[in-house]
């Protein structure tokens, strides 16, 4: 007579297994609406982007990796003296 908690315990994982990628697809799924006409302009106000300033943000980051390369905070090349 087998141990039936051992053949059990090996089609935990195997069981797991078929659910996960059915879970992620259902919150995959989830995620996706429809956007109304009316909620659009709503949606493309600069108040919503995910970086409003761009070329800001982009300046400030290269900035910031010319004074902290030295420490290794940031993959950037610079001096590290904390000079512009």
């Amino acid at each position: 007579m087998q141990n039936r908690n051992c053949a059990n315990s090996v089609s935990r994982p195997i069981r797991f297994m078929r659910v996960v990628p059915f879970f992620l697809l259902a919150l995959a799924v989830t995620g996706c609406a429809e956007v109304a006409p009316w909620q659009r302009g709503t949606l493309a106000k600069p108040q919503m982007a995910l970086d409003p300033y761009p070329l800001h943000s982009a300046l400030r980051a290269h900035n910031y990796g010319a004074r902290e390369a030295a420490s290794g905070v940031s993959s950037s090349e610079g001096g590290g003296c904390g000079c512009y």
